[in-house]
């Protein structure tokens, strides 16, 4: 993308200024604008998940390397309480962590836009609102909070889990809710756990098989996050395949104008931070 909008900068931006006209240098602005779709992934809370925050931050790291800025909304039950300003002014309690991340912690804020219908959809959109320069927002709460908030969408939920059978009953009662409530019949997996890969995919392929045999649902890519490996180590080809898959999914997006060309490296953190 930044390849792409040195070319556009070299060619039509040029082209205008030697064109000198006020028509020919509007279309060349108007052509910076291109309509932009922030990703919304569904991260489904699981309280058996001891390591969870470290598998939400090698998933953002696998973001990162594509460019891309994180959005990480904290709506779980045992997420931290928002600040008082959220209820007027989202956009000044989202905290930039790094270039590449950003932090909202919502622990009962989506109830705030419930309509009459029991949803929490406004939700969303002000998310998108408050932080425009996010590509990815990540929301990760319970699943009946997730169904809530993406009622009317297609997502692609990312279910967390840990190598226990707490865990995974855990993971497919989730599954159950969302499929009953959402349509949704198709998740991928994100294990914060230590453990050889012929038993952690034993793991996978049980919570599948559970999908599958009672409620038709499918389980795509699954990825594990070791606790104990230094965050600073290459990320694992499974966590960036997932990584892939979780953006390919998340096609319940919301539509940005943004500059074409825009990078998350270049202006990574909310705009009332800058």
């Amino acid at each position: 993308m930044r390849h792409a909008s040195r070319r556009f900068a070299e060619t039509d931006i040029g082209l205008t200024t030697l064109a000198g006209s006020p028509r020919d240098q509007a279309h060349g602005l108007r052509r910076m604008f291109a309509a932009s779709r922030q990703r919304l992934v569904p991260l489904v809370h699981n309280p058996f998940a001891t390591f969870g925050g470290i598998g939400m931050e090698r998933l953002c790291a696998a973001f990162a390397e594509r460019g891309l800025h994180t959005l990480v909304v904290d709506a779980a039950d045992t997420a931290s309480t928002p600040q008082e300003l959220a209820g007027i002014d989202l956009a000044a309690c989202v905290q930039p962590l790094s270039r590449s991340v950003s932090f909202l912690a919502a622990r009962g804020l989506p109830m705030r836009w419930l309509d009459s219908r029991g949803l929490t959809t406004g939700f969303l959109q002000a998310l998108s609102e408050a932080a425009p320069r996010a590509d990815v927002i990540v929301v990760h709460a319970g699943a009946s909070a997730l169904a809530r908030m993406f009622a009317g969408r297609a997502p692609r939920p990312l279910l967390l889990a840990a190598d226990s059978a707490d865990s995974l009953t855990s993971a497919y009662a989730s599954m159950k809710v969302l499929a009953q409530r959402l349509g949704v019949l198709a998740f991928d997996l994100l294990l914060a756990a230590s453990g050889d890969d012929a038993r952690l995919r034993s793991f996978a392929d049980r919570l599948s098989d559970c999908a599958d045999r009672f409620l038709g649902a499918a389980l795509g890519e699954w990825a594990a996050v070791d606790p104990a490996e230094d965050a600073a180590d290459t990320l694992a080809p499974s966590l960036r395949l997932l990584a892939a898959a979780t953006l390919a999914g998340s096609d319940n997006g919301i539509e940005l104008g943004r500059p074409m060309g825009w990078s998350a490296g270049a202006a990574a953190l909310p705009s009332h931070a800058n």
